[in-house]
């Protein structure tokens, strides 16, 4: 029997597995179900960290309350190796471990039943979509595996695309895997699954859809067609902050709780997942586990889109170049905490009032969430891709301001940060390694006239009809001047002139 000791020694670890969970520590919540006796009706493509504290968590509380007899999951891995070689390692267990300022909880997840590495177990993950058992596919395969270009179109001259075409039952991507599954369904005469995205991108069910269609359009317009007839991809929401598990963190984890899990999870305690109630075949009872099924998605992700992942960009960009690294250092700064509160405010009004979503409430969890000094995400994760996001988090509230006659001062100041974020240089000197999918044209020109920012509004797919609002340019011109006093100065000065505290 393994010790249930949680001093911190190796020699005390419990080795997280099936034949040791009646070993855990108390204050590790086994999973406290038959493993066994749950059979897979659902294979997650792309298993990383977020899906593992996300999805997979609904689903292990589904079979802690007994409703997941046959939902239980399949992961599948198409590129790096090493998630499949811990989970099989451990039986497919993992910790998820979730903070707030009030106290770190565990749990043991379990609801896993296999993981396939698709590079090496092919045939056994078509076989697992193409089983009638298998109603449900999710996805979390970030915004490049969909293979769509700037227009939303299916990147068909790809050459990805030509291999998966010239040897179909040999599958490389998820669109390979998808169509192919789904003609194997067809043929055999079984209801197709339903393609779940729960990805982070606008539209994830309508870019899953194109993705797979177009592919299926390649291949066989007659698969095509069953496709777009018969299977259903429904639009999802995601939201929980789910921070990379670091050596560190994992080591603190493991030495917190006595038990060795070579991967586990770092979490904050609030979660949503709302989905559009668009099923083409039986669907899981999640909503007895906190899921919204709703009929349109798109007010809840833009709540998001324009809250959270604004909020996000804006700290990312003036937080890390006065020097902070991660979310929990820049809000515990008085002065970042304020201006993000302003942020929120300056936005809020900006948006619908829809049945269902409480925006004051919205508010108020966001500031704790975003204030949780035990979630420390990394401010150079969110700095990435701001081609991507800026545009589709900070601009369109800005757009929208501008039509209404109103200010964005911190809106603005947000898009400041991100321009002198570009020039690759922070205020001590020390260099920005600036990443995204057009930053090596947009670098250039940030650092072509100082803190001049015409030379990027030049981008007109970018900053569409603000680059021709001359209020907007000079309120920019304004908020990126002002930013050569530094980034917190500045931030204390920006609000105490519009008497914002």
């Amino acid at each position: 029997m393994y010790a249930q000791k949680t001093t911190g020694t190796l020699t005390d670890l419990v080795p997280l597995s099936d034949a040791t969970l009646h070993a855990l520590p108390e204050a590790v919540q086994a999973p406290g179900y038959d493993r066994g006796a749950i059979r897979p009706g659902v294979v997650h493509i792309g298993v990383g960290g977020f899906h593992r504290a996300h999805q997979a968590v609904y689903f292990d509380e589904l079979a802690r309350r007994g409703l997941a007899g046959d939902w239980g999951l399949i992961g599948v891995g198409l590129r790096s190796p090493q998630m499949g070689e811990v989970l099989k390692a451990q039986d497919c267990l993992y910790m998820v471990v979730e903070r707030d300022g009030s106290g770190t909880t565990a749990r043991v997840v379990g609801v896993i039943g296999r993981y396939l590495y698709a590079p090496r177990e092919q045939e056994a993950v078509l076989d697992a979509l193409s089983d009638p058992a298998t109603r449900l596919v999710t996805l979390t395969i970030t915004g490049n595996g969909y293979h769509l270009n700037a227009d939303g179109d299916f990147s068909g001259d790809d050459p990805l695309v030509a291999s998966e075409l010239e040897d179909p039952g040999r599958p490389d991507t998820v669109f390979g895997y998808l169509v192919e599954a789904l003609d194997r369904r067809r043929r055999a005469g079984v209801p197709p699954f339903t393609v779940l995205s729960c990805d982070n991108i606008p539209g994830n069910g309508a870019a899953a859809r194109t993705m797979v269609v177009s592919f299926a359009e390649l291949r066989d317009r007659g698969l095509a067609r069953w496709i777009e007839r018969n299977v259903a991809f429904p639009n999802s929401m995601v939201d929980r902050i789910t921070p990379e598990t670091t050596p560190q963190e994992r080591d603190r984890i493991v030495r917190s709780f006595g038990v060795d899990d070579r991967w586990p999870v770092i979490t904050e305690r609030f979660t949503q997942w709302v989905v559009e109630d668009r099923f083409c075949n039986e669907r899981p009872p999640l909503e007895r586990v906190g899921v919204q099924f709703v009929a349109d998605v798109a007010p809840y992700e833009l709540t998001k889109k324009r809250l959270l992942n604004a909020s996000h960009c804006a700290l990312g960009y003036l937080g890390y170049l006065a020097g902070y690294r991660t979310t929990a250092e820049v809000m515990a700064d008085p002065a970042y905490a304020a201006y993000v509160s302003a942020l929120v405010d300056e936005i809020r009004p900006l948006l619908p009032r829809v049945d269902g979503i409480d925006l004051d409430a919205y508010r108020a969890a966001l500031l704790d969430r975003l204030a949780n000094p035990e979630i420390a995400d990394q401010l150079s994760r969110l700095c990435r891709r701001g081609s991507t996001k800026v545009p589709s988090y900070l601009l369109p509230s800005i757009t929208e301001s501008r039509h209404r006659g109103w200010p964005a001062p911190m809106l603005t100041l947000a898009v400041a940060g991100w321009f002198r974020y570009l020039q690759g240089e922070d205020y001590a000197g020390d260099p920005i390694t600036v990443e995204g999918p057009r930053e090596d044209e947009l670098v250039p020109l940030a650092q072509e006239d100082g803190l001049n920012p015409r030379p990027l509004l030049t981008v007109r797919e970018l900053f569409d009809s603000l680059a021709d609002d001359p209020e907007f340019v000079r309120d920019l011109h304004v908020a990126s001047e002002a930013l050569r006093a530094g980034p917190r100065e500045t931030i204390e000065t920006w609000m105490a002139v519009r008497g914002v505290r």
